[in-house]
C-alpha cells in the first residue's frame, strides 16, 4: 500500500508543554505569555492550563501554531526548545475539551460523598 497520500484527520485536540531550554532565568512565564499572544491571534481554540496548553481544531492548523510558537523563540534567541506534546482525534462525533471536562464534572455531582 501507498501510504504517501493517506491524509491526516481533519480535526484534533493537541495538548502541549513548550520548555524552553538554557535561558537565562528557571521562569519562563514570559516566553509562554510570548506563545499564549501567538495562539490567541492564531484564530486556534485553546485553553490554557497550568502545565500547558490544549489547541482544538484541524490538524494541520493545530501542529502548524505548535511549530509557529517553536520558531517564536527561537526568533528570541532561545536556541533550544523541547515540547511534549498529545493529540487526539476521533471520528464517532464531535467533542471539544471544554465537553470533556464537563462530562466529568457531571458524573462527579451524581457520585456519593
Amino acid at each position: 500500500m501507498d501510504y504517501t497520500g493517506l491524509p491526516t484527520p481533519e480535526k484534533c485536540t493537541a495538548d502541549f508543554c513548550l520548555i524552553p531550554i538554557g535561558t537565562a532565568s528557571a521562569s519562563v512565564s514570559a516566553q509562554i505569555a510570548d506563545v499564549q499572544r501567538l495562539i490567541e491571534q492564531s484564530g486556534v481554540k485553546y485553553t490554557m492550563h497550568s502545565a500547558g496548553t490544549t489547541l482544538e481544531g484541524p490538524w494541520d492548523r493545530v501542529h502548524q501554531v505548535i511549530g509557529q510558537a517553536h520558531t517564536l523563540l527561537h526568533q528570541q534567541g532561545i536556541v533550544r526548545i523541547q515540547t511534549d506534546i498529545r493529540v487526539g482525534s476521533r471520528t464517532d462525533k464531535v467533542q471539544t475539551a471544554e465537553d470533556k471536562v464537563n462530562k466529568v464534572r457531571q458524573l462527579l455531582g451524581k457520585d456519593p460523598q
